[in-house]
């Protein structure tokens, strides 16, 4: 029944695939985590950046940034990042706009835990002399980060699926390849449901153990 699936690397499209995600997710959380940090700062210009970046990234389609990472970014003002051969140019100008894109969303999610921080133990923590930069990472992100660990798993989740937009710059991930075999192969219902399958197989794991890590680190009010 699956003899179609001899001469295709299908193990090594997910494993692109999971390679996306990851590098993705590090690379958002980190950008994301800035962008909340400007965003409850007490910097106008950089709570009007933190603001405008949201709102616009967040309104703007997924394709339409990985398309200009490729065709603006490097065919236009020639970035490579590094990188010498075609694939791994589009792989991580792909990696770079699925960060720019994630992490709108991942800056909503951690400013939405920074909200659910009492104010008051940020006022007693610059009482006592603690600067902004102090009070955010020693007190306020902390508790803020293990209130949103069941959204950031949301959009971990919304991510790994996200990462099927890469193969509209030829990024040979998952997408690619089950559109390469629907070309060839008339096998149209397998191969998507082989395809639906890797995914669960992704994504149902993560939703799982990080809703139990929630769970447990959940701050007690």
């Amino acid at each position: 029944m699956f003899d179609f699936l001899q001469g295709y690397d299908l193990l090594g499209a997910f494993w692109v695939t999971v390679q996306l995600t990851l590098l993705s997710a590090a690379g958002s959380l980190v950008w994301g985590t800035l962008l909340a940090a400007m965003r409850v700062g007490p910097v106008p210009l950089m709570r009007g950046f933190g603001t405008a970046y949201v709102n616009v990234v967040r309104n703007i389609p997924l394709t339409v940034i990985i398309l200009f990472t490729s065709l603006g970014m490097n065919q236009t003002l020639s970035v490579n990042l590094g990188a010498q051969d075609f694939d791994t140019i589009n792989f991580r100008l792909a990696v770079l706009g699925l960060i720019a894109y994630t992490a709108a969303f991942v800056c909503e999610a951690i400013r939405s835990g920074i909200n659910t921080v009492p104010v008051g133990q940020a006022e007693a923590a610059r009482a006592l002399g603690l600067s902004f930069t102090q009070v955010l990472t020693l007190v306020v992100l902390p508790q803020a980060f293990r209130s949103v660990v069941g959204p950031l798993a949301n959009v971990l989740i919304a991510l790994t699926k996200n990462t099927t937009v890469a193969a509209a710059i030829g990024v040979a991930e998952a997408a690619l390849l089950m559109k390469k075999m629907i070309e060839n192969e008339a096998q149209l219902l397998l191969i998507s449901a082989v395809f639906a399958f890797g995914f669960v197989c992704l994504t149902l794991p993560t939703g799982l153990i990080l809703g139990w890590v929630g769970k447990k680190v959940a701050v007690k009010r």
